[in-house]
């Protein structure tokens, strides 16, 4: 009893609460650089979508496409961008991109608000093997339903935690506020992975009646959230849509009709997709384990609290078929938090051996970005243009960061931002414009539109998907559409003139020996990496 009122004399400082606010600020603007006039691709580009249709027509439980409540996803998250995008009039790439920064910025304050009062350098570097994680630099600059869930679990984390250590009032209905915010952003997994993050900290500290109040009242939650849901989906769509509901958010993820993936899937993919964190992680917790210190060091125990939540997040969410990288984001901030340990324990050549290895990579990774642009730039001149301003920043980089090497202040701390400058510039100033440019759908979908429009007829969208291909052309229309779809050649000749077709290059190359060999292209171009082209049917 005397240790544990010993913890909750821990209080957090102002100096704390004010560093932790500027961290996340500073990151919320690293999240968003350049973030200016950038056009959706890839999955983005259906959420882009969801928003539009509903700065078009108003809010709604469920997004909408077509004019059509879709099935997969309930409209909170959209309701974000919605709110977001009122000001301007139009949905764009910061109204879209900035929840998701939102969420990584208040993991960052959180993080640093957790760590600060044992040691600025855990908290810090911690933040910094964050930010150099590159699921989590993707995913932070897109719309991210999973980076918001990250940010919703890390609080109720870090509220159960703090409740004990850090003299933090009592904050139950804020933690259950923040489950009600998950299911409402990702469905039943939004409740049920910051629940089980939670009991695993009242298990791990075997505080067994918290463990039992709040499993069954957050079951309770559930099971009415789970409730509504499906009440509002037969309200939005009838019964078909709520069977819908139920198949895509529920069913089928569990039964693997959305992809199936190995039972060890997160474990060992992990290891690329969440690096370094993930596998400096489990080195840490290896070097812990040899070392064999004091059990009940603070420090110590919090890394063990950060490996059970994060352990039971991969387990929880191994059981279902369908598996994803980006699931696991809510484990990334328990990954980093464990990897950072060597620089909180002195002792220990494991730990040594851990923080020079870390040191070398950080150090080392300007000049290695360098390089791999120079060699690109040689294989690759006609996307690497002109990418000279660039190579001098990535210099000065390698150039501050050697200068560190027989400074020991600060020497971690300067090696990882650093590395981690290096690594965001070279992302969003080279990476993604590249991404860009390939994956482009707005520059076709508009000139394409624009013939339409000038002479009007309807739209036929063959091969393309309902929701997949066809999404990304809806989401350049700035107007509501109702186009056709068709997926075969038999479909193609029973169309009546006046339509407009488009499709991709080979499928019309696949049209000869058909009536419809002698249309001509009237609009060619790139579309999401694939050439497209706009034909037009006259009529009989």
């Amino acid at each position: 009893m005397a240790a544990r009122v010993r913890r909750r004399l821990i209080t957090l400082s102002p100096d704390i609460r004010r560093q932790s606010l500027i961290a996340g600020l500073l990151a919320f603007l690293l999240f968003m650089a350049g973030v200016y006039g950038q056009a959706p691709i890839g999955f983005d580009s259906r959420f882009v979508l969801f928003a539009q249709e509903m700065l078009r027509h108003g809010p709604t439980v469920f997004p909408s496409t077509y004019g059509q409540p879709y099935a997969d996803y309930s409209a909170l998250s959209t309701l974000f961008i919605w709110l977001l995008s009122l000001p301007f009039g139009a949905v764009n790439a910061f109204t879209a991109w900035a929840p998701s920064a939102i969420a990584g910025a208040l993991i960052v304050t959180l993080m640093y608000r957790l760590l600060a009062p044992y040691s600025r350098r855990w908290a810090l570097i911690s933040i910094a093997l964050l930010l150099l994680t590159s699921t989590f630099l993707t995913e932070v600059r897109a719309v991210s339903q999973d980076l918001m869930l990250a940010a919703v679990a890390f609080a109720v984390f870090y509220l159960g935690y703090a409740h004990d250590h850090f003299a933090g009032g009592r904050r139950g209905w804020l933690i259950f506020v923040l489950l009600l915010l998950g299911f409402g952003i990702r469905g039943p997994i939004g409740l049920v992975v910051p629940t089980g993050m939670l009991c695993s900290y009242y298990l791990l500290n075997r505080q067994w009646p918290r463990l039992l109040v709040f499993g069954v009242l957050a079951s309770v939650l559930l099971a009415a959230c789970v409730g509504l849901l499906l009440w509002l989906a037969q309200l939005s769509g009838g019964p078909a849509f709520m069977q819908d509901v139920i198949r895509m958010q529920f069913m089928g993820r569990m039964d693997g009709s959305e992809g199936v993936s190995g039972s060890l899937y997160y474990f060992t993919s992990s290891l690329g997709n969440y690096a370094l964190a993930y596998p400096l992680a489990l080195l840490a917790l290896a070097a812990a384990w040899l070392s064999k210190p004091h059990q009940r060091e603070p420090a110590l125990r919090l890394v063990q609290y950060c490996a059970a939540a994060g352990l039971i997040v991969m387990v929880g969410l191994s059981i279902p078929q369908a598996k994803k990288a980006r699931y696991l984001l809510p484990m990334l901030p328990m990954a980093a938090i464990i990897a950072a340990y060597p620089f909180q324990v002195l002792h220990g050549w494991v730990f040594r051996w851990l923080r020079g290895l870390m040191l070398a990579v950080w150090l080392l990774t300007p000049g290695l970005l360098l390089v791999a642009l120079l060699v690109a730039r040689r294989r690759f001149p006609e996307q690497l243009t002109d990418i000279t301003l660039i190579l001098l920043v990535l210099g000065v980089l390698q150039l501050a960061a050697l200068s560190r090497l027989l400074i020991p202040r600060w020497r971690a701390e300067v090696l990882a931002l650093c590395s981690v400058l290096t690594l965001w510039t070279v992302y969003a100033a080279v990476f993604e414009p590249v991404e860009r440019r390939l994956y482009d759908t707005q520059t076709f979908s508009r000139a394409a539109f624009a013939q339409v429009r000038q002479n009007p007829a309807p739209l036929v969208l063959h091969g393309m998907g309902k929701d997949a291909k066809a999404i990304k052309f809806m989401v350049n229309i700035e107007q509501d559409l109702q186009p056709q779809f068709t997926d075969s050649v038999q479909q193609l000749e029973a169309l009546k003139g006046p339509t407009w077709l488009m499709m991709d290059r080979n499928d019309f190359q696949a049209l000869k020996g058909t009536p419809l060999e002698t249309l001509q292209p009237l609009v060619s171009g790139r579309f999401d990496k694939n050439d497209y082209v706009l034909l037009y049917v006259k009529p009989l």
